[in-house]
C-alpha cells in the first residue's frame, strides 16, 4: 500500500504575491511527487484553503491539481480543518467534492451520546474522518467518536486537532491520543510541527504559514507511507537567508542593512530580515525599507520580507506622583472600570494576565499561540 498524506496547505494565505506563489507552487509539487510516485490514494487533512471563502484565482489552480490526480485515478479523500471549515457547511471543498474531484471522509451518526464515524472503504483500505473546527471546538466531539467496525481493512482516521502527546507539557486543551479509537494510521493536521510517533503523523504544512513558521521550519514538506511506514518529503523550493540585526542608531541603519546584505549571498533566496533593540537615535520610520528592498531585488534575490516587532523605543518616562509603579496597573484598571461601567470588567485583570505569557525557548509558534489561545478561553469561560 503506498498513499500520500497532506494538510495545512493554506492555499490563498500569503499576502506577499511571491510567497502566496510559492505556497501554491509548493502544493503543486506535492501533487507532482504524488503522480510521480504512483501513489494509490491521497489524504488532506484539512486547511487545504486559508479561508472558507478563497480567492478566485486560488481555487481554479487548487482546482487544475485536483484535476491532475482525477485524470491519473488516483483518489483524494480530505476532511475541514480551522481555516476551511464553516458552520453553515457550505464551504468550496463541498464545491471540489460536487465536481466530483474528491470524496469527503467525514461520515457519522450518533447513536446513544457517541459519534459513530462511516468508515470509506477503498480497496483493503477502510478511511474515517472528523473535521476540524474553529478555536478547538471539534476535542469535545472527538472524545466521543468510535469507530463503525471494519474487520480486517487497514483503518486510517483523519484528524485536524491536537493531540496531547504532540503537545508535551503545555498546559493547552487537547485530545489524549490514548483515548482514540485505534487504528493503523493517524493522519493529522493542525499542528505545524514534525511528528511522526507510532504512525500517529501530523502533516506539517506544505509551506510555512508565517514569519515565525518559515524560520522555524524553513520550508514545507508531506508525507508518503509506504511498507508500512511514513516518509517525511521536504519541499525545498526556494533557500532562506536570515538576517538578525541588534540596532540602536535608526539613522545609519539603511546603510549597516544594506552592507551586511551585501556580505551574503542572497540571490534566488527569501530574505528575511529581523531587526531588534532599542533604539536610542531616530525611529523606525527613519529606517529606509523601500531602498533596502530595491538593494535585495539588485542583487537577484526572490522576495524580502521584515520583521521590527522586536525594535523598540526607550520606554517614555512616567511621572507617578502618588503612585508607585506596583499600584500604577491597578490604578489604570480600576479608573477604567469606574469610566466604563460593564459586566465583563471583572475579568479585565485575569485576562491581562493571560495576555502577558512569553513564548518558551524553543517552544514552536503554532503551539505557543494554542497556548495563548487556551489560557484566553480559560478566562472567557468558551
Amino acid at each position: 500500500m503506498k498513499f500520500a498524506h497532506l494538510g495545512d496547505c493554506h492555499l490563498g494565505g500569503w499576502r506577499q504575491p511571491e510567497l502566496k506563489d510559492l505556497n501554491l507552487k509548493s502544493f503543486q509539487y506535492a501533487i507532482t511527487k504524488c503522480l510521480s510516485e504512483k501513489v494509490e490514494f491521497v489524504l488532506i487533512t484539512g486547511d487545504l484553503f486559508d479561508s472558507a471563502y478563497p480567492p478566485i484565482e486560488t481555487l481554479k489552480e487548487a482546482f487544475s491539481e485536483f484535476r491532475r490526480l482525477k485524470e491519473a485515478g488516483i483518489p483524494v479523500f480530505l476532511i475541514a480543518g480551522s481555516h476551511d471549515y464553516s458552520v453553515s457547511g457550505k464551504t468550496f471543498l463541498e464545491v471540489l467534492e460536487k465536481a466530483g474531484l474528491c470524496i469527503n471522509a467525514v461520515k457519522y451518526e450518533e447513536r446513544a451520546g457517541k459519534i459513530v464515524l462511516l468508515p470509506i472503504l477503498y480497496g483493503n483500505v477502510a478511511i474515517y474522518g472528523y473535521s476540524g473546527k474553529k478555536s478547538g471546538l471539534e476535542m469535545d466531539d472527538i472524545e466521543r467518536i468510535k469507530l463503525q467496525d471494519s474487520p480486517g481493512l487497514f483503518k486510517i482516521l483523519m484528524l485536524h486537532t491536537a493531540i496531547k502527546d504532540a503537545l508535551g507539557n503545555l498546559p493547552i486543551k487537547s485530545v489524549d491520543e490514548k483515548k482514540l479509537p485505534k487504528v493503523n494510521y493517524l493522519a493529522l493536521s493542525h499542528l505545524h510541527i514534525i511528528y511522526n510517533k507510532e504512525n500517529r503523523v501530523y502533516s506539517s504544512p506544505i509551506f510555512p504559514n508565517n514569519l515565525s513558521e518559515l524560520e522555524e521550519l524553513k520550508h514545507g514538506s508531506f508525507y508518503l507511507f509506504e511498507n508500512g511506514r511514513a516518509v517525511r518529503q521536504e519541499i525545498k523550493l526556494k533557500e532562506l537567508f536570515i538576517l538578525n540585526m541588534g540596532l540602536k542608531n535608526a539613522l545609519s541603519a539603511t546603510d549597516d542593512i544594506i552592507q551586511e546584505l551585501d556580505n551574503g549571498n542572497i540571490k534566488d533566496k527569501i530574505v528575511l530580515l529581523k531587526l531588534s533593540g532599542i533604539l536610542e537615535q531616530g525611529k523606525s520610520t527613519d529606517i529606509d525599507f523601500q531602498k533596502i528592498e530595491e538593494f535585495t531585488k539588485s542583487k537577484g534575490a526572490f522576495v524580502f520580507i521584515k520583521s521590527i516587532s522586536r525594535l523598540h523605543l526607550p520606554d517614555a518616562e512616567v511621572k507617578m506622583d502618588l503612585l508607585d509603579s506596583i499600584n500604577l496597573e491597578n490604578h489604570i484598571i480600576k479608573e477604567f472600570q469606574e469610566r466604563n461601567p460593564s459586566k465583563y470588567n471583572d475579568l479585565i485583570i485575569d485576562l491581562s494576565k493571560a495576555l502577558q505569557v512569553e513564548k518558551l525557548e524553543d517552544e514552536k509558534s503554532m503551539v505557543f499561540e494554542d497556548r495563548l489561545m487556551s489560557d484566553v478561553k480559560r478566562v472567557l469561560k468558551i
